[in-house]
């Protein structure tokens, strides 16, 4: 089942697609059911973690539908908890990392950068390298805690694309500092993760995420949830990125350097996860001859078009670029 949101007369309504391929209003799909009117997409999520049988009892192909074609698309999942991503989950990105940490790196991402399919990508081009990163995201259905991998996949309740959109320059440029700290401050958990430069090494460097990845229109979204018991293993998916019909990447979610299941129960430990969280696993970038370093070939401040991201089963993801002074 695909589930999402749309904007109708300037309100964000939630839909279901049927299998006929036509939309309909959540809400008259649960009342259909005997359910209620349960009116958006994380009201949905919250029942379904409360009557695990609920998705079972919507029919959608019983009510009239309507064509997907002209849809205002909104984010699938408008209000989320948190959004939280995964860093440098990539087997060939880590070979060039100073110490592997053996563990999933984490950030966050806020939710007013989400925008859905269709929705443009403003990016000011005095921001330096600024790129797409295709990934699979997971929209959290259970709470969990302190889960394990082999639990980790039934707290999912469905997928989607997210383009994890990032700036290098405004991370580089503003929202980074290098602190050289005096010898009886600089504790060696500090130089762990990376190789020093000589003994009298006691640099630090501080990076942070928030506005290179944060900023309003980084966080394309969509086009549709969809419902986890149509992905049969969330690691064998195909992620085909292109800019207008140029393919920049085709990779694969078992190219990824930790599974979605080791993923998902890392995160628990350290975050209660709740119904209507997102978790995004990384990107799957690999280039090609035409764009050799693959989504990093691809400098969207410096280029026109529509960027792309397909994922069978979930759909295509496609957001065209505007250049702005100033961002969004």
């Amino acid at each position: 089942m695909k589930i999402g949101t749309r904007y109708l007369q300037g309100r964000e309504q939630a839909i279901v697609r049927g299998s006929d391929a036509l939309i309909r209003a959540l809400a008259d799909v649960t009342e259909a059911a005997g359910l209620g009117r349960i009116d958006d997409v994380l009201g949905l999520v919250r029942a379904t973690d409360e009557q695990p049988d609920l998705l079972r009892k919507l029919n959608p192909d019983a009510l009239p539908g309507e064509p997907e074609a002209g849809t205002d698309w909104a984010p699938p999942l408008p209000n989320p908890s948190m959004i939280l991503n995964v860093a440098f989950n990539n087997k060939e990105l880590m070979k060039n990392a100073h110490v592997d940490p053996g563990v999933p790196n984490f950030f966050l991402k806020p939710p007013s950068c989400m925008i859905g399919t269709g929705k443009e990508i403003i990016v000011d081009p005095d921001w330096g390298a600024v790129i797409p990163e295709p990934e699979v995201c997971a929209v959290i259905g259970k709470r969990a805690k302190h889960i394990s991998e082999e639990a980790a996949l039934d707290v999912i309740f469905g997928f989607l694309i997210h383009n994890d959109i990032t700036s290098h320059g405004l991370k580089f440029m503003k929202d980074s500092i290098a602190v050289t700290y005096p010898p009886d401050m600089a504790k060696p958990e500090f130089y762990t993760w990376r190789r020093l430069h000589g003994e009298d090494d006691t640099d630090a460097y501080f990076v942070y995420h928030t506005r290179s990845k944060g900023t309003d229109t980084f966080g394309p979204m969509g086009p549709w949830i969809t419902t986890a018991d149509e992905i049969s293993d969330p690691n064998d998916l195909h992620v085909t990125g292109r800019l207008n019909d140029e393919i920049f990447t085709q990779d694969h979610t078992g190219n990824y350097r930790f599974t979605i299941q080791r993923c998902i129960a890392e995160a628990s430990k350290h975050f209660t996860l709740r119904p209507g969280d997102l978790l995004s696993f990384g990107t799957t970038g690999k280039g090609n001859d035409t764009f050799p370093r693959g989504h990093k070939s691809v400098l969207i401040g410096q280029r026109q078009g529509t960027i792309s991201i397909e994922i069978d089963p979930l759909g295509r993801l496609e957001n065209p670029i505007r250049h702005q002074k100033g961002g969004a």
